[in-house]
C-alpha cells in the first residue's frame, strides 16, 4: 500500500489485521480508524514530505557536529553555505 499508492484497500487490510493473532496491529488499527481521511489520503497521494525531511535531517547533523564550539551566526552560516552547495 506504501509503495504503489493504493490507500483505498487500507479497510481490507485492517479487516485482516483484526482475523490475525497479531496484539500488536490490534492496537494499531484504531488509531488509523480515528484519522481516516487524513490516513487514506497520505496512502493516495503523490506528494510526500521526503525533501523537507531529508534537509531537516541535515541540518540537525550539522547542529549536532557544532554543539558546544560556537553560536547561532556560525551555526546559520554553515546551513547556508551546505545549502547552497547542494543545488
Amino acid at each position: 500500500m506504501l509503495t504503489t499508492r493504493s490507500g483505498q484497500h487500507l479497510k481490507d487490510w485492517i479487516t485482516a489485521t483484526r482475523a490475525e493473532d497479531q496484539p500488536e496491529l490490534h492496537t494499531f488499527t484504531p488509531g488509523l480508524e480515528e484519522d481516516w481521511d487524513a490516513v487514506v489520503r497520505g496512502l493516495t497521494t503523490c506528494w510526500n514530505s521526503g525533501p523537507v525531511e531529508g534537509r531537516v535531517n541535515h541540518i540537525k547533523m550539522i547542529k549536532r557536529q557544532m554543539f558546544g564550539r560556537a553560536k547561532l551566526p556560525l551555526l546559520r552560516k554553515r546551513v547556508l553555505l551546505t545549502a547552497a552547495a547542494n543545488r
